[in-house]
């Protein structure tokens, strides 16, 4: 159900026309200044499949590539969200990874938001977009960037082996939960191991009877002793998967409010979100957002951002209401 994408806010624009569209966007790059808003019109209104169109109109029609002259345009974080928009959605996903790999540092971050959340399908497409566009597997990229346990976390992902079966073995639930307080809470140390063989390979309906056994036999939810047990990248990505595994619009939420909560916004979160999941379940997420913190999605956004970057991120955002 995850690739329908019936829960986004962005839909298919009704009468469609790729050049008309391709016609209009060079009208907004045309002469001195850039007509934001008219981009914002098209682009925010469209599907990655309408978009992709657009992008062959223009070709067709200016002979030039269409992001390139967007991106001379545009700056900022208006320039990253208008960029991710043209993208479809496996080559977003690699662009992201790439640039939270390349140069000093390592956004994790990045890595775990993506990695945990995307079905088998989803990663295969990545690791397929990935080797065409830079020349190395995904894999490779992670193993030089990453060390430890939370490497291979990751390379368990990239695999793309879970079961996404719906199967409940009980027998096998309540073995899970058992390894799993003996790895963990029932020792001295703990042996990583053993989460990341019932956690990276296991399918969900199985996972959610894990948790509730778990919870029986150890007294905590999953999530308490994964914090008390792990630290650092290892704990943040088990966390993720856990709860990607329970609701991902409300995982997603959690990403959002942090992003934007206290002093300063992680744009890079906060864009990497609104972009990716905008036409896959966006209207999900802002009614766990509400659920959760009390606030719409759209009044944290519009409080966090300005500009032509906060214009465009309440589009995708969608109504104000819910």
């Amino acid at each position: 159900h995850e690739q329908i994408g019936n829960r986004g806010t962005v839909t298919e624009a009704a009468g469609f026309n790729a050049d008309t569209d391709a016609e209009k966007l060079k009208a907004a790059m045309k002469g001195a200044g850039t007509d934001e808003a008219a981009i914002i019109a098209i682009l925010a209104h469209r599907t990655i499949a309408q978009r992709q169109r657009i992008k062959e109109a223009y070709k067709r029609t200016v002979g030039k590539d269409l992001a390139e002259d967007l991106s001379s345009e545009l700056s900022g974080h208006f320039k990253s969200v208008v960029l991710g928009l043209l993208m479809l959605a496996p080559v977003y996903d690699a662009y992201e990874l790439r640039h939270a790999m390349k140069g000093a540092g390592t956004e994790e971050a990045c890595l775990i938001d993506i990695l945990a959340s995307r079905s088998n399908a989803e990663i295969n497409a990545i690791n397929a977009v990935y080797k065409t566009e830079y020349g190395k597997t995904l894999e490779d990229d992670i193993c030089g960037d990453t060390s430890g346990m939370f490497k291979r976390v990751l390379v368990s992902l990239i695999t793309a082996g879970r079961d996404e079966s719906n199967n409940v073995n009980e027998a096998q639930a309540v073995q899970d939960a058992k390894e799993i307080y003996e790895a963990g809470e029932a020792r001295w140390g703990t042996d990583e191991t053993k989460f990341l063989t019932i956690l990276c390979v296991r399918n969900r309906s199985h996972l959610l009877r894990v948790f509730d056994e778990y919870k029986k036999i150890s007294g905590k939810d999953i999530e308490e002793s994964i914090k008390r047990e792990m630290s650092g990248s290892l704990e943040d990505i088990f966390l993720a998967i856990v709860k990607c595994m329970k609701s991902k619009p409300a995982f997603f939420a959690e990403r959002l409010y942090k992003s934007m909560k206290g002093l300063g916004t992680t744009d890079t979160v906060l864009i990497r979100i609104m972009v990716a999941r905008a036409e896959i379940d966006m209207l999900d997420i802002k009614a766990q957002f509400l659920k959760m913190y009390g606030k719409t999605l759209y009044s944290f956004i519009k409080g966090d951002t300005s500009g032509d970057y906060r214009k465009i991120l309440l589009e995708l955002c969608g109504s104000e209401q819910k």
